[in-house]
Parts: C-alpha cells; structure tokens; sequence
C-alpha cells in the first residue's frame, strides 16, 4: 500500500496545530520543541513542525510509515475525550461491522496465532510495557496504546470441543479519537509489537 499521500495530509494537519495543544490532548510531553512519546515499549521524540520520528535509543529502531501516520493522527486529534469505562467491540465503532472480517484478520486472527497456544504469556509481555490483567476471558489485559486510548486484549484457552479464540475491545470513547480504520490499524500494530517482544522474552 502506497502511504506516502496519507502521510502528507498527516504532516500537514500536524504542522497546523500548535505544539501545546498536541502536548495537551496527547498526553505527552515537550522537549526541546518536541513530544516525547513511549510507542509499545520504544521511546521517540517528534520534532516540530518537521515531524520528523526520532529514536531515543539506538535500540528503539525506526517506525514504519502506517505507525507513523497513526501517531500523527493520534497528536493531532485536538478534541476533548472522556473515557467512559464501557467496552465495545470493533464492529460497534462507525461502520465497523463492514469492516470486521478485515479486522478479525489483521489483528484477532495473530493475537490467538500467538498467544492462544500460551495464553499466560500475554500477561508477561504486556506487564513489560504496562499493560494491566483484566477479569475477562481467561487471559485479558487493557494496555494504553496511547495516553488516552486503553485496548483490551482477551483470550479464551482451547478445550477440548472449542480451539482458541480471542477478541479486541475498546473504549466507548474511541470514536472521538481516531476514525475506525485506525483502530484497525492500532490493534494490529500492537499485536505484531507485543509478538516481537514475546521473542525477546
């Protein structure tokens, strides 16, 4: 997929905005005329108004273009956001039901791919970058992807009549944060983060 158009509109909406009030409804910090952000364990810096993504550590790698538009879109939502502590279900965001056979391969299909065979081991990875268990399923943990939005993860262990499964939920608040393709593509960005640090454990 060609990013390079959606990364433009992205950069230009985030040149736009001011630097405070990114800072403020992202819930990250300026420094030297940056934000500073924690991304699934790595840590970056976005300078303003080049945007361009700076690594803190050498380890921290670089991100691919679609996490970049993602973060992007996330900075520069400049809405007020209240998290209600209701959970829904891809297909309950905006014109998600269209979409959730895309969804459930993206992002439901590799999270059970990955840890359904172990599901405890979805708890070691995501207390590694502050992730909390939750009482749902048999294995569930709510992780903030971002400051303002909480993904929860669950898991239900394989029987003898059933094989594994899963599912992803979000916050009722969502949709005022990011338009539903996003959520798509956050929820599969953090499973694929959340497998690479698995194989590091």
């Amino acid at each position: 997929m060609n990013y390079s158009a959606a990364h433009e509109v992205a950069l230009a909406k985030f040149r736009a905005c001011s630097l405070e009030d990114m800072a403020r409804y992202s819930g990250y910090s300026i420094e030297n005329n940056a934000l500073v952000f924690e991304f699934v364990g790595q840590h970056f810096k976005l300078d303003y108004p080049g945007g361009n993504f700076l690594p803190i550590q050498a380890s921290d790698g670089e991100l691919p273009i679609a996490t970049q538009i993602l973060i992007l879109h996330y900075v520069t939502s400049i809405s007020e956001s209240i998290e209600v502590g209701t959970l829904i279900s891809y297909k309950e965001l905006p014109g998600g039901a269209i979409y959730i056979k895309p969804f459930t391969g993206r992002a439901i299909d590799p999270l059970v791919r990955t840890f359904g065979p172990d599901p405890d081991s979805l708890l070691k990875v995501a207390s590694q970058v502050g992730g909390q268990s939750v009482g749902l399923g048999d294995v569930a943990v709510t992780f903030r992807v971002f400051p303002r939005i909480p993904v929860t993860f669950i898991l239900w262990r394989a029987d003898d009549e059933f094989p594994a499964s899963g599912n992803i939920l979000f916050d009722a608040s969502a949709p005022s944060i990011l338009p539903t393709e996003d959520f798509a593509v956050l929820a599969s960005i953090t499973v694929f983060a959340f497998k690479r640090i698995k194989g590091m454990l």
